[in-house]
């Protein structure tokens, strides 16, 4: 399988003639398993129900990342005030002041989109939704905005038809975030997207160094997932580590030592978001799957 989209974005958009002057390791000599620098994210959406209900702000969860010492936030674009709508700039810029103040990177960014919809216009209404959070997470410093294939579910050909036009909508979109610096990231969801093989049809076709994959754990259903992330991880860009797998249909503990093994033996360096579902509370959740994610990573 192709290993390009990770190291050829690196040598061609930084020049690989002029690396040796500039001080850069030549690919060959990228970090490696203990060497890595892999840094944890917490993905808002574990907090999804105190944020729709108002009992947490985003103040509040900056806090909590700050009290305990999570570097970064996945700040999901749902719970921005005026969503589905692009807030004012004022409001951005403020996002991310406070994400600074909390001493907290914005490791990424995410919408509701779906580009499996048949009729053209109702698909450019989307292109241009997700047109919109890319130019606001420019202004917030998101370098990742996480989109959806869709959510329509089919099959051998009608799933090439519908992938298709997956593949020119996230062309125009990545293209579009290469013109203000986001990389626009597809989420194997369990929807249209189901196996590795399908999010490498995407990925080689869309063929845009400015896209990449948010590597979902939980959300390969058909075969073995750790086989399934293997055969993905080099197009991930961004992660969603959840506390359970989907193993042929049956949620499963994830094996994190297992999974940070594979990470640790890939290219991939960058943030290890963090997700909890589910009942319970996402205080004492979190706090629990956090300290098991840096258990299992040493």
């Amino acid at each position: 399988m192709s290993q390009k989209p990770r190291r050829s974005f690196l040598k061609k958009g930084l020049g690989m003639t002029a690396l040796p002057l500039m001080g850069f390791a030549p690919m060959s000599e990228l970090p490696k398993g203990q060497d890595k620098n892999l840094k944890l994210s917490l993905n808002a959406y574990s907090f999804n129900s105190p944020l729709k209900d108002k009992s947490l702000s985003l103040d509040g969860l900056f806090n909590f990342c700050a009290e305990n010492a999570i570097p970064a936030i996945d700040l999901t674009a749902y719970y921005i005030e005026t969503y589905p709508e692009v807030p004012n700039d004022r409001l951005l810029y403020d996002i991310k002041k406070m994400a600074h103040y909390s001493g907290l990177d914005i490791s990424g960014t995410g919408v509701r989109n779906d580009f499996t919809l048949e009729n053209a216009a109702q698909r450019n209404k989307e292109i241009k939704h997700v047109k919109d959070w890319i130019i606001a997470a420019s202004k917030m410093g998101a370098p990742v905005l996480r989109v959806f294939a869709g959510k329509t579910e089919a099959q051998g050909v009608k799933w090439k038809e519908l992938a298709d036009g997956v593949i020119e909508a996230m062309q125009e979109c990545a293209s579009f975030g290469a013109q203000h610096g986001v990389i626009v990231a597809m989420q194997n969801h369990n929807d249209f997207i189901k196996s590795a093989d399908q999010v490498n049809y995407i990925m080689e076709n869309v063929g845009e160094e400015w896209f990449g994959l948010v590597l979902d754990v939980g959300s390969y259903s058909l075969k073995d997932p750790y086989e399934e992330i293997s055969e993905n991880i080099h197009h991930a860009v961004n992660w969603q580590i959840k506390e359970n797998i989907n193993h042929f249909g049956e949620q499963k503990p994830v094996e994190l030592k297992r999974l940070i093994k594979i990470i640790n033996r890939s290219d991939y360096n960058g943030y290890l978001p963090i997700e909890t579902l589910g009942p319970g509370d996402p205080f004492e959740k979190v706090k629990k799957f956090l300290k098991a994610v840096k258990k299992a990573m040493g």
